[in-house]
């Protein structure tokens, strides 16, 4: 045991359960459930996490009711088809070691989709409307409203049956329980609505039917935004109030902590913040909780690290710390940092770009830096080479450190020839944008696992031909990337005409505005723009989408966008570079092609990139067995190539 870590280390008791430890994988999405229930995929995800010495596993919010389908893939509890496939992973971890909570959910007004494209009725309080997806609920007869609650105890009763150690109930992110406390989105006048009293009725109800269900040997929590962070969302103090009154009546055995909503853009940004955002940035409305109430209180809200989790816990500012995101990035991070191996631990930075990313895009959960999340049965464990061969991967960047890592792990002897004094490919000028330093994290994690799996670096020495001829290996992957593509473009009067590249790694920008044309609408264009503005540069961000960021994730988007904003960034959409002069920027209009002109000293070019594919043909007929990886076989992101690294390592 650790003793660096004796907070985090210490058994935690909630009601009748004990847990051993205060690492807490939340409630998160999955896009792991068939058809409402639990399969072996997402069984094996849980399984790797209880086996990597997580102390308590809340698994993702399951529907209470059949209007609770708030995506096409979310788990459900409402009837007792259910209760099998629960009770097989309520033993699978149980197996394990580790304690699992069940989240009862409903997400009222808060719909996203629906199973065949139609629009379904919106359930809430009030017809009052969602902002970020635009929906107008229908208003709940008060025998729906009861209803519910009884759904909810039924729910309950099925987790019991099923083995569960307890149930969480999603309070949070502005669902049905908050959208009934918010005066503002519950209008009622009715003995739900009104006074606070009425209004804490229906979430007082539901938790005193959930205990009743629940039986004595189950805890019952509940999960609730300190702070909605909307202009008409549910306020700190408010929650507040509501945790300490649940309290006193004996109703909650924890309470869980979070912000934000899901009803606005801004407040959603709270759900999974990016980067960005302040690690552990919650900490003092915990604190305020804890003051609050006399049960134990779960942190949320970017803590990654096993230290940053043990001073929180040492300061008194909550019992128990959700470390959801580092475990989806190291399912190991408990163990080895018990163990004591703080350095082995694959840190999360916090991108999104596969976790909630993935979800939001509607594709099973992942992780960019370690993609056998989500894909456990079948990388989930490394399997030994049945021959060691001798394997030569050419290129330093997170596609080559993956397969190198991984054969080497799985006995081959690797070496790995970076053309380059530094590993890391473009992840190096991706940490260079501002508020992304932490990216770099990523080719510090694999530089590490690779260094430790025994692979051997050749530095400064580009590969060709002759030198794989002279190393003679029995296998080669090339990872050799990419480079920035310049389109065609009228250029009159040599105006200054730079790469995304070449601003990030310092060249000198011409005073006067400057104009950032950016094809893909991914973090690069707008990444550089904020960039320039920073520099005191009047900056106009063309993009050839509907807006910036398009492509990535939204809460690293809206941030990003946010940032723009308030630097003064211009923003033009559904534009394509055309030319450039000394005095001005000519773009093309995508849809008209008529011209758009702009008064400008310069021009950046973030415009993809082109892979550097040659050696493909150079070593095609040699007598190894090569294999391409990443940019060099079509220019995509960090996530691709460490995929594909994995991919073809484990295949050799």
């Amino acid at each position: 045991m650790n003793s660096a870590l004796p907070h985090l280390a210490e058994p935690l008791i909630i009601g009748p359960v004990t847990i051993r430890n205060r690492i807490v994988s939340s409630g998160h999405d999955t896009v792991m459930a068939v058809d409402g229930s639990v399969g072996d995929q997402l069984l094996a995800y849980h399984q790797a996490r209880a086996d990597g010495g997580v102390g308590l596993i809340v698994v993702q919010v399951a529907g209470v009711h059949e209007s609770a389908k708030y995506t096409s893939a979310v788990l459900m509890a409402d009837d007792d088809t259910c209760i099998p496939g629960f009770t097989q992973l309520a033993e699978e971890v149980h197996a394990r070691g580790a304690s699992i909570f069940q989240q009862l959910f409903h997400d009222g007004r808060e719909l996203m989709e629906s199973e065949d494209g139609t629009l379904p009725v919106a359930l809430a309080p009030s017809a009052v409307p969602n902002e970020r997806f635009h929906v107008m609920p229908r208003a709940m007869p008060i025998e729906i409203v009861r209803e519910m609650v009884e759904c909810y105890g039924a729910a309950a009763d099925r987790m019991r049956r099923a083995g569960f150690d307890g149930v969480e109930i999603v309070a949070s992110h502005g669902y049905l329980p908050a959208q009934f406390l918010n005066p503002r989105t519950n209008l009622r006048d009715d003995e739900y609505g009104g006074s606070p009293e009425n209004r804490l009725r229906f979430l007082r109800e539901v938790l005193a039917i959930a205990r009743q269900a629940a039986g004595p040997d189950l805890a019952v929590g509940m999960r609730i935004s300190i702070g909605e962070e909307s202009p008409d969302g549910l306020t700190p103090q408010e929650a507040i109030d509501a945790c300490a009154a649940l309290n006193a009546d004996g109703l909650v055995d924890y309470i869980s902590i979070v912000a934000g909503t899901s009803a606005t853009l801004a407040g959603s940004d709270h759900i999974v913040p990016p980067m960005t955002t302040a690690v552990g940035y919650l900490s003092p409305l915990s604190a305020r909780v804890k003051h609050a109430v006399t049960v134990p209180v779960i942190l949320s809200g970017r803590i990654n690290s096993p230290q940053d989790a043990e001073q929180v816990i040492a300061r008194g500012d909550a019992d128990a710390t959700v470390m959801t995101r580092a475990l989806i990035c190291d399912p190991e991070m408990p163990a080895k940092a018990f163990a004591g191996d703080l350095d082995g631990i694959r840190a999360c930075i916090g991108c999104n770009q596969a976790c909630i990313g993935h979800f939001h895009a509607g594709y099973p959960i992942s992780c960019i830096q370690h993609p056998e999340t989500g894909r456990e049965r079948t990388y989930g464990i490394r399997m030994p080479a049945a021959q060691p061969r001798d394997v030569v991967v050419i290129g330093g960047g997170p596609g080559g450190l993956k397969a190198a890592a991984v054969a080497a792990e799985r006995g081959h002897r690797v070496t790995l020839i970076e053309a380059s004094r530094r590993l890391g490919g473009q992840v190096l000028l991706a940490q260079e944008i501002p508020g992304r330093a932490e990216f770099g994290g990523a080719i510090t994690n694999l530089e590490r696992e690779a260094s430790r799996a025994g692979v051997k670096f050749l530095m400064s020495t580009r590969a060709d031909r002759a030198l794989i001829e002279e190393l003679a290996p029995d296998a080669v992957v090339v990872a050799t990337g990419a480079v920035p593509r310049i389109p065609e473009l009228e250029l009159i009067d040599d105006p200054t005409v730079l790469t995304s590249w070449q601003v990030l790694q310092g060249a000198e920008v011409p005073t006067g505005r400057t104009v950032v044309a950016d094809w893909r609408c991914d973090w690069i264009g707008l990444g550089v723009a904020i960039d320039l503005a920073q520099r005191g540069r009047k900056v106009t961000l063309g993009v050839s989408g509907y807006h910036p960021g398009q492509r990535i994730q939204q809460y690293v988007r809206d941030a990003m966008i946010g940032q723009a904003v308030r630097l003064g960034v211009q923003i033009i959409p559904l534009v394509r570079p055309f030319g450039a002069d000394s005095q001005t920027v000519y773009f093309q209009h995508v849809l008209t092609n008529e011209p758009i002109e702009i008064q400008a000293s310069s021009l950046v070019l973030s415009q993809g990139h082109l892979p550097v594919d040659h050696l493909l043909a150079d070593l095609a007929d040699g007598p190894w067995d090569m294999r391409a990886i990443g940019d060099c076989l079509a220019p995509r992101t960090v996530e691709e190539a460490v995929l594909e690294g994995l991919v073809e390592a484990t295949a050799l």
